[in-house]
Parts: C-alpha cells; structure tokens; sequence
C-alpha cells in the first residue's frame, strides 16, 4: 500500500493538471467562446480603447495562461520525478535535510516532458473544431515549463544562501 500512496501523492497531481489542460483544449475553450467573456469585460472595463487593441489585449492573455499552466505543470512534473529518485520533494522548506541539491537531470526530465505533452496538446486540437494547432503554442507551453523550473531553481538557491 506505501507505493500506492506515493504513486498517489506524487503522480496523481501532475495526471489531474494533464486532465485539466486536456479540457482546456476543447472547443468550449477555444478563442471564440473565450473572446465572449473577455473582450466585453475588457471593453467595459476600457470603453475608449479601439477592438484591435483588445483582441491583442486577449490573445496576450491567452498565451499568458499557456505559461501559467504549463509553469505548474513543470513543478508539479518536477515534485513527482524528485521524489521517483528518491529525494524529498520538501527541499524548498528544508534544504539542509535533503537528499542532495539540485539536479539539472530531474529539471531537464521534467521540462521535456512539459515539451511532449505541449506537442501531444497541439496534435489534439488539429482534431478538434474551432482550435488550430500551432509549433509556437508547443514553443510557449515549454517555455512556461522552463520558467516555472527557473523561478524553482533561483528559490533554491536563494534559500540554500540564507541557510549558510
């Protein structure tokens, strides 16, 4: 039953985040019905700017979301591959009693993984109406992925200093 339970606590976050950006690639989340909610909130929110400027406004947005996303599913990819190699994946709260410091070979796991499944999520929506799939949207997830690890990375050494 532990492997169960770890299998629980360190994979099953990053398998329900996957679910969620899964969902986030069907129609219902498409541009189009985006735009519904946003732009009109946007133009309230702003009445003298021009339409062009807020559909730039909500497609920025949009690509923001995709880093967003993509960043915690980074960490969350990042927290599960740590503790596979048997490290303490609480190594921001206690870095002195982990197992080891950082480790470019788990980030990099973790950020190619963040690539494949940024691809697999474009490859899905070639099949579903009103999406598009594009090799800039794989370009931006990844590199949600790899901030996300970046920003992990300089908490981790800034509180390595504080520690000394």
């Amino acid at each position: 039953m532990p492997k169960l339970r770890a299998f629980l606590k360190y994979w099953l976050p990053p398998l329900v985040w996957m679910t969620v950006i899964f969902v986030g690639s069907s129609d219902a989340k498409s541009s189009q019905h985006s735009s519904l909610f946003v732009e009109p909130f946007l133009h309230w929110l702003f009445p003298h700017m021009t339409q062009p400027h807020i559909e730039q406004i909500h497609y920025d947005f949009r690509k923001i979301c995709h880093l967003t996303e993509y960043a915690v599913f980074a960490l969350l990819l990042w927290r599960a591959i740590r503790r596979a190699n048997g490290k303490n994946p609480r190594l921001l709260v206690a870095p002195e009693r982990s197992a080891g410091g950082w480790n470019w070979a788990e980030a990099g796991l973790a950020l190619s993984m963040v690539f494949l499944y940024g691809a697999s999520d474009e490859i899905h929506q070639v099949f579903v109406p009103n999406r598009t799939a594009q090799v800039s949207d794989v370009l931006i997830d990844t590199a949600g992925g790899a901030a996300g690890l970046l920003a992990l990375w300089i908490v981790f050494n800034w509180r390595k200093r504080l520690k000394k």
